[in-house]
């Protein structure tokens, strides 16, 4: 299948990517012809236990539902007392006991694992899927190369572990092939695959379509990512989707409304979605220093002049060429949330939105909201000299300059840093 080049385009490295649920993804497995074990979603406890009735399997695998990897190695907590009540976010259960006991130990409860950081995520959602006789596991991905611009396939013989873990220690577990654009995938690609991570020569049909589905699922529905960790081979030399993990391209939303309703809000940050409500572009950062701008590319080259000079950016956000009166100030209240920051920076370049009516809005939120760290600005383009005046007028001790690197530079002086 000859891959659109229109999936290597228009997309920002720092759009957040839509994530869904591993039940929701493998209904679109199964929908694409993809293998994987029988599964039930519940919320309560009742539909765990019905749901392993209705399986009819004596083994099952009672999973946690979050939009976070290292669900089986986390660790449980009660959200209110903080005392740990279970260790493993996916548990095995041979019997109906068991799985009630898992239930009510995951659902409600805080699940801390590698990407959630410590502060978690409450776990609403389970995932019962019949048990599974694995004779060896495998990891597979697919995700956009955006320096090739091309669409990456990468597994390992290592699965069912981290991946950045067995680049470290086993690299020559990890393989890779390059789908180019103009060509599609090859058939010869998924055989030599399938020889080096040592599929059994009866499997290797079964291996080889299971690339070409993902590789079609991946391309026609817009997929960023798919995670597959582990990828099985069972005892009868099947191949099997025990895992599953699919990530959209948001950019590519207006041609899939569907997806909308694969949407989980509560996994979602509420600052992203207000911001998202306003047209701004929001990703939260780990550093101290706020940015406001407009164009993606615009805010990666002040996120790098902010690293450059010792400073930590706190967050991506993008105002858009278009944004109104009312989407900068919302933008700029959101940032101001941020109870680490130390301050801020607003860099706008000046076309459709002029830098005189972005200056008139840092001053009505300064009326609203008191602002007690600094804040250094840099306009260029439309109506610049004029947003300038307005600010250095404004005594409110905004800084204001001429170039991003003196901005990068001044910054990071004003909040103590080098």
């Amino acid at each position: 299948m000859k891959i659109p080049k229109r999936i290597f385009q228009g997309h920002s490295p720092f759009r957040t990517p839509m994530n869904i649920h591993e039940y929701q993804s493998k209904e679109i497995f199964r929908e694409s012809g993809i293998t994987v074990q029988d599964g039930i979603h519940c919320t309560s406890v009742q539909e765990a236990l019905d749901a392993y009735e209705k399986l009819g399997t004596k083994v099952v695998a009672v999973k946690s539902q979050i939009h976070a990897g290292g669900r089986g190695k986390g660790k449980l907590y009660d959200p209110d007392s903080g005392d740990m009540i279970m260790e493993g976010g996916v548990k095995i259960a041979s019997t109906k006991e068991e799985v009630e006991v898992f239930s009510s130990n995951i659902l409600g409860n805080k699940l801390v694992t590698k990407q959630t950081g410590d502060e978690g995520k409450i776990v609403h959602n389970l995932y019962l899927e019949s048990g599974c006789s694995i004779s060896h596991e495998y990891y597979l991905a697919i995700l956009v190369d955006r320096e090739k611009q091309s669409i990456l396939v990468m597994a390992s013989t290592e699965g069912g572990m981290d991946i950045e873990d067995v680049a470290e220690t086993n690299p020559s577990a990890i393989h890779k092939f390059w789908i180019d654009p103009n060509d599609g995938l090859q058939n010869s690609q998924s055989a030599n695959l399938s020889k080096s991570l040592g599929i059994l020569e009866n499997s290797q049909d079964l291996f080889i379509e299971m690339i070409r589905k993902l590789t079609d699922l991946f391309i026609q529905r817009d997929c960023s990512m798919i995670e597959i960790n582990p990828l099985v081979m069972t005892s009868d030399d099947k191949i099997v989707a025990l895992d599953a993990k699919v990530s959209f391209d948001d950019s590519a939303s207006f041609r899939n409304p569907w997806i909308e309703d694969l949407r989980d809000l509560t996994e979602e940050s509420e600052i992203e979605l207000r911001a998202q409500n306003h047209g701004l572009s929001y990703v939260d950062l780990d550093g101290n220093i706020g940015c406001l701008v407009n164009g993606a590319g615009l805010a990666m080259a002040t996120m790098d002049v902010i690293k450059l000079y010792g400073g930590e950016p706190a967050n991506f956000l993008d105002i858009g060429g278009g944004a109104d009166a009312k989407s900068i100030s919302t933008g700029l209240e959101i940032i101001l949330e941020d109870s680490r920051l130390d301050g801020i920076l607003v860099n706008i370049f000046g076309g459709i939105i002029r830098c005189d009516m972005v200056a008139e809005c840092i001053l009505e939120v300064s009326n609203n909201i008191e602002i007690n760290i600094p804040i250094v600005v840099r306009f260029s383009g439309t109506n610049h000299a004029q947003g300038k005046a307005i600010l250095n007028n404004s005594g409110l001790g905004i800084i204001t300059t001429d170039s991003l690197s003196e901005a990068g530079q001044a910054i990071v002086k004003v909040i103590g840093g080098d």
